[in-house]
């Protein structure tokens, strides 16, 4: 009897520490969702900030818990993004809990790029006004300083004529999105003709850094051809060596944050 009643006693301990640590990690899994969220508004409101984006494009973020989910805002420029707007979508794109809110017709886009790239954690679609030239011409992008190292590992150009014929230039259906994404392959950024660029990474701060320093780059590229003369770039290898710091841009998203909360206030 006293065996059977220490057996019940050790077995009620031993089920409440197994509560107590799915509890445990119910929390952290929520407050890994919290802060991924307040890191994806910041990223669309830091990126409209800097000018990579304006009324138009979208930053989004894969699910940290759910396979085959991704959190994108809901149609609104990324200037006004707040928790309210971010929604979560499967990788078909279907809103998993729209409740009225209207989403990104490009949200294809995310979908078909975390379907195919395993590595990728968050992806930026932009419009912006330096890097059009080089989607639209015949001159590759060029990694012109250290902090758009990633560049000299190339940036493909998506041509949405050459890979649907008669569009509205929007890629608005999982065909195309797998168009761009096979165009974009396993590089860290691709332009798209006529229409703008799309940038990944492996989280939120790196994701929205490229995507600052690809528009300081494409400008510094212009300013330098304007010079004459030889132009250089970086050497794949040396920059290689650049991109292995996970965490290249962290003191620069401090910074950007703090700027932004300057700003609200």
């Amino acid at each position: 009897m006293m065996e059977r009643r220490a057996f019940l006693t050790a077995l009620s301990a031993f089920a409440a520490i197994a509560l107590e640590r799915v509890d445990l990690r119910s929390a952290q899994a929520a407050a890994s969702i919290d802060g991924l969220i307040d890191d994806l508004v910041a990223g669309n409101r830091i990126l409209a900030m800097e000018n990579v984006l304006d009324g138009m494009g979208h930053i989004s973020a894969r699910h940290p818990g759910r396979a085959g989910r991704f959190l994108l805002a809901r149609s609104v420029a990324p200037e006004l993004v707040t928790r309210d707007d971010i929604m979560e979508f499967d990788f078909d794109a279907t809103p998993v809990d729209a409740k009225g809110r209207t989403p990104y017709k490009e949200r294809f886009i995310h979908s078909e790029i975390y379907r195919l790239r395993s590595d990728v954690n968050a992806i930026v679609h932009c419009h912006t006004p330096s890097l059009i030239p080089f989607a639209n011409s015949s001159v590759p992008l060029r990694a012109m300083y250290h902090m758009a190292a990633f560049v000299a590992d190339g940036v493909p150009v998506f041509d949405i004529h050459a890979a649907a014929g008669t569009t509205d230039l929007l890629v608005s259906d999982a065909k195309l999105g797998r168009a761009l994404a096979q165009a974009l392959g396993s590089k860290h950024a691709a332009l798209m003709r006529h229409h703008g660029a799309v940038i990944v990474a492996t989280s939120i701060p790196n994701a929205v850094g490229r995507s600052i320093y690809l528009d300081l780059n494409a400008r510094i590229q212009i300013q330098t051809a304007s010079l004459g003369g030889t132009t250089t770039s970086i050497d794949p290898a040396d920059a290689r060596l650049r991109m292995a710091d996970p965490s290249e841009y962290s003191r620069a998203w401090e910074l950007w944050k703090r700027k932004l909360n300057r700003a609200d206030r």
